[in-house]
């Protein structure tokens, strides 16, 4: 894809720099057309076109099973968010006083409060400290944390605030050794890295659509493989997650097979429009492309923040541990101050952690990358 067409693609406000894919990001051009173009229809043909519509979710099905690499469409549910997914898990599982679960010490709360919503049960939450000295790696501290007690791992792909990325097949692999299941809230890495969920051996995956795969709040993919799937029980019903969805008379229905067991109701066409339109792009230009670029752009910050007079990398640098997320501080300058000083700039970033976070994605130039940093730099009080 060249760089003209990229342009065109992210026609955004020449008075600003957007360096926050990590909280919500930018539309492609084409996904603001395709909403326009539904919008119209809605308003001059309303549901005419339904079969239309249905055809686009089973397009969207097959980008994600593609992104993915997930084995079938068949193992990919549309929800509202990574929270609603992490519910199903959470309160989809029989549990036993005594069990315990597995996180880290650096999980966005959707991670965290949904297992700490189990105490009530008897299961215990275990916050491991990533950065503890007595583990070789943030992946052994997790794996040592496991006993036979545990009876599930949840991790992010990519920390939120830090951007530490993790090695997600050494954790499945340890997971599927010791019959624990394994979770991932990917939402900081789909669509910023090349996912693999049947390599990973995850149990679970989800992720929202508007970080990094670049489309609307209120979608988002819930991955399961199937034999994980049949252990979660249901606490939503209706129409959609049936067997037979489209037979409304049907008295003798029974569950989904598939993953839309998930799907009580109606499903959010205008979300699903959007986000197929987004994928699109990603899919087109090629996910190998796609994280090439992003990594380069991320060290690109790096290069950056370490060769300014004021600013500190806060994230670990190393190959394969960091994505499309650097953290730093001002030497001078507290977070806020600083953050609130980029933004009256127009740096659109995020106050995260213990610092500033800048997360440019692929189609982010290096020129503004640096420009963001040098007004970061000079930042006064």
């Amino acid at each position: 894809m060249s760089k003209l067409s990229l342009r065109d693609e992210f026609p955004l406000d020449d008075t600003l720099i957007y360096l926050n894919h990590a909280a919500v990001s930018p539309w492609p051009q084409r996904t603001g057309v395709a909403v326009k173009r539904f919008a119209e229809e809605n308003v001059h043909q309303g549901a005419y076109q339904y079969p239309k519509w249905m055809e686009q979710e089973t397009q969207l099905r097959a980008q994600l099973k593609e992104l993915i690499n997930a084995q079938s469409v068949d193992d990919i549910a549309l929800l509202k968010n990574t929270s609603e997914a992490l519910s199903v898990v959470a309160h989809g599982l029989s549990w036993s006083a005594g069990d315990n679960v597995v996180i880290s010490d650096q999980e966005f709360p959707s991670n965290r409060l949904v297992w700490e919503s189990l105490t009530p049960q008897g299961v215990q939450l275990r916050q491991i400290d990533l950065s503890s000295s007595s583990s070789s790696s943030p992946e052994q501290a997790l794996i040592e944390a496991m006993d036979s007690h545990t009876r599930l791992l949840s991790i992010s792909s990519v920390q939120y605030a830090s951007g530490l990325r993790m090695d997600l097949a050494r954790l499945g692999e340890a997971c599927a050794q010791r019959e624990v299941l394994f979770c991932v809230d990917a939402i900081q890495s789909v669509g910023a890295l090349q996912t693999d969920v049947q390599a990973m051996q995850a149990d679970f995956v989800m992720a929202d659509g508007h970080k990094w795969m670049l489309g609307p709040e209120g979608l988002a993919f819930f991955y399961t493989r199937p034999a994980a799937r049949e252990q979660l029980r249901l606490h939503q019903f209706g129409w959609h997650m049936t067997e037979d969805y489209l037979n409304f008379d049907n008295k003798n229905w029974r569950v989904a097979h598939s993953a839309r067991r998930f799907e009580c109701g109606s499903p959010n066409m205008l979300g699903i429009c959007a986000l197929s339109a987004s994928l699109s792009l990603l899919l087109e230009t090629g996910m190998d492309r796609v994280e090439q670029q992003l990594l380069e752009n991320t060290r690109h910050l790096f290069a950056a923040i370490k060769a300014s007079k004021n600013l500190q990398v806060l994230s670990d640098m190393r190959e394969r541990r960091f994505a499309g997320i650097g953290l730093f501080q001002h030497q001078h300058v507290p977070a806020s101050r600083l953050y609130a000083g980029l933004m009256e700039k127009g740096v659109v970033c995020a106050a995260r952690g213990a610092g500033l976070r800048f997360s440019p994605h692929f189609y982010t130039s290096a020129a503004q990358i640096s420009e963001a940093v040098t007004m970061a730099d000079n930042l006064v009080c």
